[in-house]
């Protein structure tokens, strides 16, 4: 017999105080997912996959991760089976994958967006591949389709600085309702170690119409740039950084190791570093100046298997949490802006939990009081968005700062049946508040408690971006 899932309507809720947070206060507000990848081009175009292997397993690193863990060969991965041996060896994964956040994440999506109440294993596999595909036919059943289904407000997908925004355009000029829009990602133009940097200055020089021959010009170019994202409503930048460089510079010094670089010469480790302060600062004065919120995912090792990072390239499976010493260069960094009163609404986003005080405790320095919340320690992301990382981050910012003034959660996700991590965050957020009134360490009044719940889980979010 197929067993049922364990998706039940009491899932992660332990008590009446925590389902009545839950279903009262949380439940049904509108999800605000202002960081994630998904494809705008997608959206524009209301794509309607037929398959659903392309749009459950394309792409996602925790799933490859998993199934390389069980044996699973490439083949069945990245390589050339076809979508169905594909799902089948995710599918006689999934019951190996428990405690994992994913087998959490599996039936969960199965559930909301299929209404599939089936323990997904190598013996329900057949039926339910064939039943995915077969609602996927439905119109309803598409991109705009699966946004809609989870209650999308709106949403920020992530850019480059060289994007022409053609697709935020085509989404902007439709009479879709679910408000898309975009951060600047200006990652490739920070890394001035990577051995492609000079071909990404020439991209960036084109799209610009600037030629980059000093670093006036790399500026005056990012700044045009900046100036076209706002004009298609961009609102955010983000940069996905190890750590936050700081070290001391003088201008000439920057002009002079800019120039080494365009003509071909190594910069030492020192030199890299000052010049990743150097714009780092300069792009935080910018968004100042546009009034953007700044965010910064850092705490990253990635593409730790070289092997297989020359075989599949970036964002396939081969990042890990790295082990950086964050305390001084953000202190610095956060207090060069704020010195000149530059510093504008900031979200810190930490990778490894053994640095969780850090951040939740270095927010406070910068909070002046101007804007509430003005620095946030972001959600749980990546390796710690799961049950244990998102209440350890809810308890360091409890303990160092206050939880009621946070943002709360984002996908950081590629995938469109991402969207119930929100849902998974919820649950966790009410029960955590729900079984602190059981036991009376919080008062049992549920509206007080109640207000709390709904600020983090969509109107302190709504306030703090003004989308």
């Amino acid at each position: 017999m197929n067993q049922p899932s364990f998706i039940t309507e009491d899932f992660l809720l332990e008590n009446h105080f925590s389902r009545s947070l839950y279903e009262n206060y949380s439940k049904d507000l509108p999800i605000i997912d202002y960081h994630n990848h998904l494809s705008p081009k997608d959206i524009a175009e209301d794509k309607q996959y037929s398959n659903v292997t392309e749009l459950w397993l394309a792409g996602d690193h925790a799933k490859y991760r998993a199934m390389r863990t069980y044996g699973v060969k490439e083949r069945y991965i990245t390589g050339q089976a076809s979508n169905r041996e594909k799902f089948m060896a995710w599918a006689k994964t999934v019951p190996y994958t428990i405690r994992n956040p994913i087998y959490h994440w599996t039936h969960l999506e199965l559930k909301r967006y299929f209404g599939i109440d089936k323990l997904l294993n190598e013996k329900t596999a057949e039926g339910i591949y064939e039943e995915i595909n077969s609602q996927l036919e439905k119109p309803s059943n598409s991109c705009r389709g699966f946004l809609n289904k989870m209650n999308v407000e709106s949403l920020c997908t992530t850019e480059d600085p060289i994007d022409d925004l053609k697709h935020h355009k085509q989404i902007k000029e439709s009479d879709y309702k679910v408000k898309v829009s975009t951060s600047f990602r200006p990652d490739k133009v920070i890394q001035i170690e990577s051995g492609n940097y000079l071909a990404y200055l020439e991209k960036l020089g084109e799209i610009s119409n600037i030629e980059i021959t000093s670093y006036k010009n790399l500026k005056d170019a990012l700044y045009k740039r900046i100036e076209y994202f706002h004009a298609n409503a961009c609102r955010l930048s983000d940069h996905g950084l190890g750590n936050l460089p700081f070290e001391q510079f003088k201008d000439s010094e920057i002009n002079n190791l800019f120039k080494k670089k365009l003509q071909g010469g190594m910069l030492s480790y020192t030199e890299v570093n000052k010049f990743k302060t150097a714009l780092l600062l300069y792009l935080g004065e910018m968004y100042h100046e546009f009034s953007w919120v700044q965010q910064y995912h850092l705490g990253a090792l990635r593409n730790n298997n070289t092997r297989m990072f020359k075989k599949l390239g970036p964002d396939s499976g081969w990042d890990s949490i790295g082990n950086f010493d964050h305390s001084r260069g953000l202190s610095r960094f956060l207090d060069a802006l704020d010195v000149k009163n530059k510093l504008s609404k900031t979200i810190l986003y930490n990778l490894n939990p053994a640095d969780n005080a850090v951040f939740a405790s270095m927010i406070g320095n910068f909070n002046d009081g101007s804007i509430k919340g003005k620095v946030q320690y972001g959600a749980a992301w990546w390796f710690l968005d799961q049950k244990e990382g998102i209440i350890n981050q809810l308890n360091t910012l409890s303990n160092m700062g206050l939880l009621s003034c946070f943002v709360g959660m984002l996908t950081d996700s590629r995938s469109f049946l991402s969207l119930n991590r929100h849902e998974y965050f919820r649950r966790i957020l009410c029960n955590v508040f729900g079984k602190e009134m059981a036991s009376g360490e919080l008062p049992r009044e549920i509206d007080l408690i109640g207000k709390t719940i709904a600020d983090i889980s969509y109107f302190n979010a709504n306030e703090y971006f003004d989308f």
